[in-house]
């Protein structure tokens, strides 16, 4: 079982401590014991020192000397008098000690010999019993003592246990007090650890710490945690939000790493990627080995800019590659399909074409009738009257060109300027068909529509009046003299009425002419279309009067003769 950290800091200290206080015990034993038996050799060199002077004086025999001394001296005090070659002399606990083996090898004596003193304690191989032995030379001879080391020569040298009790005593309040500092200490730490590992708890109220240093600490790091948390909680919010954009975004994005390791992509990306190579793929990292990217992948390789543009053509579309690099040296590359785009700028340059195209011819008429008139001043009067009708007319063909591209572009661009309301089709087609009476007349044609006196259409009285007045007309230019025309409703569901516009006309040799009769300043036939008049944008009106109440329109040749136009207007 793992200890807490609290419980491995005590058990420190604890070890420490405690090898301290044991190293100064028992220091301070050994060196009480030193002291008692440094005291103990000081008495028995005095004893060798009396000794010495008793055996100095004359009279007696040293034997009988030291037998008469020996009352004065201790009675367990063993003495024994060794001469230079270390043979016994005298020893007064032995009786026989001429006949004791030499002692010139003792650890005392040899002390003695190079000292001048010595000691040691250690068994007697005399007397078979542990002796504290002192021996001091003096001249050629040892004078040795020596006290039996017994029960009560131990207990003397044993240190004194009132420092033992006291370091006993002073280590447990130590402990204690380590006990009780680490507890502190301890607990802050526990604190963090709790709050690290399940700081979830802690949402609603911050965990409280010791006022201290660590106390601190541990409240800078829950404050920089709960500040931490709340800005990657905004981060991760606009990272979603970031995602969401790009997953609906619609262009393909794809980020890379330093590394060119994709990090990620959305769908779209892998949908233009299969739109342009030749084998289907679901990989993001094929832009790094097709040759169809030989370019973006060279800028990758040299990253001498930031920056990096083209254009792929492929399959008939057109896509914009583009590539960004961050500071970070990881980059995005981006894919968009700008098919409609370039489409739309060619119609657009197109457009630029057949528009100046288109006031050239009117302008230019206007000009040369007007300059024929100012230059001859003997033109006759009927010719000048003729010439100025001519300009006249010419002027009304620029005025509807212009009008008719005003009206364009108000669909196109500002659709909601268009006020929607309740449209009765059939007061339109009486209004209709009483303005264009006198063409009809002329024309030798007549207008019919089979619809429900009370059809209502929620939609732009103009718009739809635009839309039938250009059909009537087209039919009434191009479609030849004595043709029938009829506007039909011919179903009808829960969101849409479906019309279809017909006449009996010539129609359209060659069909291929159908598809682009809604393109502005189309012509099937440039000089016939001419003389009969028109702006040219008539049909294109229709079509985007027809989108404008979210409805399709389509034509073809009637299968009895002339054009048949089939579309859907939202109720």
């Amino acid at each position: 079982m793992s200890l807490r950290y609290r419980q491995r800091l005590f058990l420190y200290f604890s070890v420490v401590f405690t090898a301290f206080s044991i190293g100064i015990v028992v220091v301070e034993q050994a060196r009480e014991k030193t002291y008692k038996t440094e005291a103990l050799e000081e008495k028995l060199e005095a004893y060798t020192d009396i000794i010495h002077a008793k055996l100095v004086q004359k009279g007696q025999p040293f034997v009988a000397q030291l037998k008469d001394f020996q009352q004065v001296l201790p009675a367990d005090l063993r003495v024994t008098l060794i001469n230079s070659q270390g043979k016994v002399l005298y020893d007064n606990s032995v009786d026989s000690f001429l006949l004791m083996e030499n002692h010139a090898e003792r650890v005392e004596i040899k002390q003695a010999l190079s000292k001048g003193k010595g000691s040691e304690i250690r068994a007697s191989e005399t007397k078979h019993q542990e002796y504290l032995y002192y021996a001091k030379r003096f001249g050629d001879n040892y004078i040795r003592v020596a006290l039996p080391y017994d029960i009560q020569l131990q207990a003397f040298l044993k240190p004194d246990n009132a420092f033992l009790y006291f370091m006993l005593a002073f280590f447990a309040t130590f402990i204690l007090i380590i006990h009780l500092v680490t507890f502190r200490f301890g607990k802050t730490i526990k604190q963090l650890r709790d709050f690290v590992l399940q700081p979830d708890q802690y949402e609603n109220n911050k965990p409280l710490f010791p006022n201290d240093e660590l106390g601190e600490i541990g409240a800078k790091i829950t404050d920089n945690y709960f500040h931490l948390k709340k800005s990657r909680s905004a981060v991760l919010v606009e990272k979603q939000k970031l995602l969401q954009h790009i997953q609906i975004s619609e262009e393909g994005i794809c980020f890379l790493s330093a590394t060119n390791e994709v990090e990620f992509y959305n769908g779209l990306f892998i949908q233009f990627i299969n739109g342009l190579t030749d084998e289907p793929t679901s990989e993001a990292a094929v832009i790094l080995t097709d040759p169809l990217f030989v370019d973006l992948q060279q800028f990758i390789a040299s990253r001498e800019q930031n920056y990096f543009e083209t254009h792929i053509h492929k399959h008939g579309k057109t896509f914009s590659l583009k590539a960004n690099i961050f500071d970070d040296t990881s980059f995005e590359v981006i894919l968009s399909d700008i098919t409609k785009q370039e489409k739309t700028k060619q119609l657009k340059q197109e457009m630029t074409g057949n528009i100046a195209h288109e006031l050239r011819t009117p302008i230019t008429s206007i000009r040369g009738y007007l300059e024929t008139i100012l230059e001859q001043a003997t033109i006759p009067e009927d010719k000048k009257t003729h010439f100025i009708q001519q300009a006249y007319n010419q002027s009304i063909v620029l005025s509807e060109i212009i009008r008719d591209m005003s009206l364009i572009a108000k669909i196109e661009e500002g659709p909601n300027s268009f006020v929607l309301e309740d449209v009765n089709l059939t007061q339109l087609f009486l209004k209709l068909k009483e303005e264009v009476s006198e063409t009809l007349e002329l024309k030798k044609s007549v207008l019919n529509w089979q619809i429900p006196a009370d059809l209502i259409i929620q939609g732009n009285a103009s718009l739809l009046y635009s839309l039938f007045r250009n059909l009537t007309d087209n039919a009434l230019r191009y479609a030849g003299e004595g043709v029938s025309i009829n506007i039909n409703l011919y179903n009808q569901d829960a969101d849409f009425y479906y019309f279809t516009f017909q006449d009996n006309g010539i129609g359209i040799q060659e069909e291929q002419h159908l598809n682009r009769l809604f393109e502005r300043f189309y012509r099937v036939n440039e000089g016939r279309t001419r003389e009969s008049g028109g702006s040219g944008l008539g049909l294109s009106i229709v079509r985007n009067a027809v989108a404008f109440h979210k409805g399709k329109i389509s034509v073809k040749n009637r299968k009895e003769g002339g054009l048949e136009f089939l579309f859907s207007l939202r109720k």
